[in-house]
């Protein structure tokens, strides 16, 4: 074959290519749907990366403050055993919302909207999974009181530890995955929420660890909404209920906190 023919070849090869590209697939035309709205360093924000910081409510233990802080590139999140909300049996060390910038914009998760969380978490193994709560991410309604709407938690099972996804207002597990293998590793967690009242909501949640998907289970027809709007939430959140004596000092690391919504 002659240069000029091989030239040309090349040329419709291309050409072609260019033409299959216009055409994504499905999977990929979505995921370009989700524009990043919330993209916060821990090194440069800081807490003011959130829209409120929950430490040490009840200021029962002045001698651990900060018990949240940034931590070169990570948020950090300290829980003693002598901590102690305002509700005593439980403790408490959060944040919640997305702030962007340092006044006060932050976003507002409303009915209809579809919004999706992409970070990493580390474990350490003295965080464990215990009979009672112990949550560490929630999607709540703003407001004292209010109950959680969704919750990822680490509960045990039969004995067993565990980390789920529950859909706290219609009392569904949505996925549940051992959390033994993810103790002292990194987890990447992908969330993503419809915020819908009645059947109009729905959600997804992916854990990934070392490469490897631990988990993707989603579900639709569900209830996502009390009222205003939804809050997503970070930290340990833990009931002294436990009867496993599994309640000891402990953290929580995050890091590369995204948010999007879907457009």
């Amino acid at each position: 074959m002659s240069t000029s023919s091989r030239r040309a070849v090349l040329g419709a090869a291309l050409a072609g290519a260019a033409t299959a590209a216009v055409g994504l697939p499905a999977t990929t035309a979505h995921a370009a749907s989700w524009q990043l709205k919330w993209q916060p360093s821990a090194s440069g924000d800081g807490l003011g990366a959130f829209e409120t910081v929950e430490d040490d409510r009840a200021d029962s233990h002045p001698a651990g403050h900060p018990h949240i802080f940034a931590t070169g590139n990570n948020w950090r999140f300290n829980m003693h055993t002598v901590d102690r909300d305002t509700s005593t049996d439980r403790q408490r060390q959060e944040v919640t919302g997305l702030r962007n910038g340092s006044g006060s914009d932050y976003l507002k998760w409303n009915q209809g909207q579809t919004w999706r969380l992409t970070y990493s978490m580390y474990i350490p193994s003295s965080l464990k999974a215990t009979t009672t709560f112990t949550h560490i991410m929630q999607m709540k309604q703003p407001g004292s009181g209010t109950s959680p709407i969704v919750t990822q938690s680490l509960r045990r099972v039969n004995g067993k530890q565990t980390i789920e996804l529950n859909l706290a207002t219609d009392g569904i597990i949505v996925g549940r995955a051992d959390l033994d293998p993810l103790h002292d590793n990194w987890t990447d967690v992908d969330f993503q929420i419809k915020v819908g009242n009645g059947t109009a909501g729905s959600v997804r949640w992916i854990l990934k660890s070392g490469g490897a998907t631990v988990i993707d289970v989603s579900k639709t027809g569900v209830d996502t909404f009390l009222a205003d709007r939804v809050r997503p939430k970070w930290g340990i959140y833990r009931s002294l209920g436990d009867t496993s004596g599994s309640l000891q000092d402990t953290y929580l690391l995050l890091t590369n906190l995204r948010g999007y919504q879907q457009v």
